[in-house]
């Protein structure tokens, strides 16, 4: 079935962009589909959405010709899935390609907050090694025990690249992985409790929200750290906060927090923490690797009707 024939007879906008999208991936879009902004064209075939930002229950609802939304980033979370499945519309997403860089993110975050070096940084252009100091000792990475939270492509990404490191690996899913070598923790406490680090690479959305509770972390106790790079929101915030502050937490290395852009200012105070501004994929190969991706589920939806990676919101 030829969609861009059968919706041009229609008149309908055949793609609309929601939200802010790469400079070269808005250009694509709009020469080669006529795509238009959502302020400019409410209603369309396809839209194209960040993995950020989303689409709502009410702009769905406010599309009555959509049948596909096309996601630039892994992450779904913030497009209303039970909308989706009420609409019966395809949604993509783009995964595999981002795999990666977060995982390089990840391991940089853990050996970062690990061993103090931003901290370090900071310390230096402050003057202190030139005025005779000396900066604390830090936590060794080899032969320590990480947890991994969430073991899928980034997840078994980041714990290979850690097994050269010589750690000591386990992890939690829903479910065990048959073909992995790393033990199975039945639940997140227990994984928490045996590790010195805990990376969280479980995906986003509302089945993960608050996963990491304030147990969670205190089960990782005054020795333990904390790495994120998954979403802000799978991690009880306030409780990390407090963890942090009091010293019951000996550090965190987050690629996300809960409320983008807005940080907590108590987390900005201290020293053994590293935040960044959620850039775990922003590479210029990776954005661009994305982009074609995009490009490919939009051409391949206008040309069958399917996606090249479609995103299975069955539950």
């Amino acid at each position: 079935m030829d969609v861009r024939s059968e919706e041009a007879g229609a008149g309908a906008v055949k793609v609309v962009q929601v939200g802010p999208l790469g400079a070269g991936l808005s250009a694509k879009l709009a020469a080669e589909y006529g795509a238009v902004r959502y302020s400019d064209g409410p209603d369309a075939v396809l839209a194209v959405t960040s993995g950020k930002g989303g689409m709502t229950a009410a702009l769905i609802d406010a599309m009555p010709s959509l049948r596909a939304i096309v996601t630039f980033g892994v992450g779904v979370d913030g497009t209303d899935l039970d909308a989706v499945r009420r609409r019966g519309l395809l949604l993509s997403n783009t995964p595999g390609v981002l795999t990666d860089d977060t995982a390089d993110t990840a391991v940089a975050l853990l050996l970062n907050v690990l061993r103090g070096f931003s901290a370090n940084d900071r310390w230096v252009r402050a003057g202190n090694w030139a005025a005779g100091g000396s900066y604390p000792l830090t936590r060794r990475v080899s032969g320590s025990k990480v947890g991994i939270l969430g073991l899928g492509r980034i997840g078994l990404a980041v714990a290979r690249r850690l097994e050269t490191f010589g750690v000591s690996l386990a992890y939690h899913n829903r479910r065990p992985r048959p073909d992995v070598p790393y033990p199975h923790v039945g639940s997140v406490p227990e994984l928490a409790a045996w590790a010195d680090v805990l990376v969280v690479t479980a995906a986003g959305g509302p089945g993960t929200r608050g996963l990491v509770t304030a147990e969670v972390i205190d089960a990782l106790g005054p020795g333990g750290y904390l790495v994120n790079v998954s979403r802000g929101t799978v991690v009880d915030e306030d409780a990390l906060v407090s963890a942090l502050v009091e010293g019951r937490l000996a550090g965190a290395g987050l690629g996300v927090v809960r409320d983008e852009p807005h940080v907590p200012t108590a987390l900005l105070a201290l020293d053994n923490v590293v935040v960044l501004p959620h850039v775990g994929s922003a590479t210029v190969e990776t954005r661009q690797a994305m982009a074609d991706l995009v490009l490919a589920n939009v051409a391949q939806f206008f040309r069958d009707g399917t996606l090249v990676t479609p995103y299975d919101v069955s539950g």
